[in-house]
């Protein structure tokens, strides 16, 4: 029997884990598919596109960034930080729709340098925290640091990917940064430390055309690769250890703290929990008002 084509991006590997797994044990044939991994911003070059200087409107940042690719037609499915998708799926035009939950619960922790007077959350009121706008980097500092001062004392700063917001911090170009794995680990081996850290959930989102029966054969692989995460992340730890050039630093698997990843199957995402996330971005000016649940999530898929 013919296998079902599928087109499915790929971002940074702690994100999309599942997908590389499913992808190199034959999950993804074994259910009837031929999947391809399109990686984010394919054909771009991220150290080509830092600005020359933080970005602290977000406005003047567009919210597609690398995952664009969807709007033009190079892919039918990704995952991203579920706010950034659901400010996405506002800015759509071509009907994309949050579905469900992703498999990966992330984490992002801001660093500061190694010498920094910077010590806890407060610490950092009024101070430059290097981001990526609309990702998960962006809302992740919103959400840690709004808890310890007023809004106007939150500054975050658009840069660009992790290695480059790295970058903007060693050159003291931003008082701290927003970073997940393996660039967290990178950090604290370069000697910087932790201001502080959270767990949080992501999206997928999906096309029109994407059909059902396609996707319950994805989301029978996801579940099928998070059960071999399960049993030894180790072996597939690769994938993020060669995101990071040699030149920047040299990982092993035994440089990670494995407490840092955690996969679950995804699940659907319900009102109660978009409406929560709604109010939030509501009210840092991230969402506009009118884009309610209905609008924004197609739950039928993961039905």
């Amino acid at each position: 029997m013919a296998l079902t084509p599928a087109r499915i991006e790929v971002n940074n590997a702690v994100f999309s884990l599942p997908y590389h797994v499913a992808k190199e044990k034959g999950i993804f044939e074994q259910e009837g598919l031929d999947v391809t991994l399109v990686p984010a911003g394919s054909g771009r070059d991220r150290d080509k596109e830092v600005p020359d200087k933080p970005i602290e409107d977000h406005t003047a940042v567009k919210s597609y960034g690398w995952h664009e690719g969807i709007e033009k037609g190079e892919f039918s499915m990704y995952r991203a930080c579920e706010w950034g998708q659901i400010r996405r799926t506002q800015d759509s035009c071509q009907d994309a729709r949050v579905i469900t939950k992703r498999a990966a619960v992330a984490t992002q922790a801001i660093v500061v340098k190694g010498d920094s007077p910077y010590n806890i959350p407060p610490d950092l009121r009024n101070v430059l925290v290097g981001v990526n706008m609309h990702a998960g980097s962006h809302y992740i500092t919103l959400g840690l640091l709004g808890g310890y001062m007023n809004k106007d004392q939150v500054r975050v700063g658009h840069v660009g990917g992790p290695k480059q917001r790295l970058k903007f911090l060693e050159e003291g170009k931003i008082g701290a940064a927003a970073l997940m794995e393996p660039w967290i680990t990178v950090a604290l081996k370069r000697g910087h430390k932790i201001i502080c850290e959270a767990f949080y959930d992501g999206a997928e989102v999906t096309v029109p055309s994407l059909a059902p029966d396609t996707y319950a054969a994805i989301d029978r692989s996801v579940r099928r690769a998070v059960d071999e995460i399960h049993k030894d992340i180790r072996p597939y730890l690769k994938y993020l250890i060669k995101e990071v050039p040699t030149d920047v630093c040299k990982l092993t698997w035994d440089d990670f703290y494995l407490g840092r990843f955690r996969y679950i199957y995804p699940r659907p995402y319900t009102p109660d929990e978009y409406d929560h996330i709604y109010n939030w971005m509501v009210s840092w000016g991230l969402l506009s008002a009118d884009s309610t649940y209905d609008k924004i999530v197609d739950a039928k898929l993961s039905a």
